[in-house]
């Protein structure tokens, strides 16, 4: 009996630790993207770069909507061409093309995925949700730069163009968050 009470111990604390890692899972894969720029993330950063050099780079936008988002989405500009370490500024726009508020959260990326790391985003609409009531257009910036230490990488040598994507997503769980708010 003390052989089975022991097995069923083990295997409770086997299944307790595989759901606890679960659950952590998606949060240190986010916090090691941001940090090491893991699959294109890009950075975010309070201060502007001091040092902008004579290499220029051009920066292309992308836009894009998740399967069930009805907004219309796409950047203003199909791209600039900065130096590195030159703050650059973009514009995005949204339009919600339904009869109800609708709130959206950005994710985004840069290709090639291995310039993440040096992609630097002083503000942006990405750090945020967004809310568009019915029929409503915004246009949303991203202030941006090129972090002067990418050229100290010999593997990024031959990038002379980086490409900046989001994608918007539906917060179902923010709308109804807005809901309960306006009930009380």
């Amino acid at each position: 009996m003390d052989k089975n009470r022991r097995t069923a111990g083990i295997d409770v604390l086997v299944v307790s630790g595989m759901l606890g890692l679960s659950y952590a899972a998606v949060p240190l894969y986010e916090t090691f993207c941001r940090v090491t720029g893991w699959g294109g993330t890009t950075q975010q950063t309070a201060a502007f770069s001091d040092t902008v050099l004579d290499r220029k780079i051009t920066v292309r936008f992308d836009a894009s909507t998740a399967k069930g988002m009805p907004w219309s989405f796409k950047p203003l500009q199909v791209s600039q061409t900065v130096h590195i370490g030159e703050s650059g500024l973009a514009f995005y726009e949204a339009t919600n093309t339904t009869n109800e508020p609708i709130v959206g959260t950005a994710s985004f990326n840069v290709q090639p995925a291995k310039t993440g790391v040096y992609f630097m985003k002083v503000e942006c609409f990405c750090f945020q949700e967004q809310l568009l009531k019915p029929g409503e257009s915004m246009k949303m910036p991203v202030t941006y730069y090129i972090d002067p230490e990418m050229v100290k990488n010999d593997r990024l040598d031959e990038v002379r163009e980086i490409t900046l994507s989001y994608t918007f997503y539906r917060n179902e769980v923010a709308e109804q968050r807005m809901r309960t708010a306006s009930l009380q």
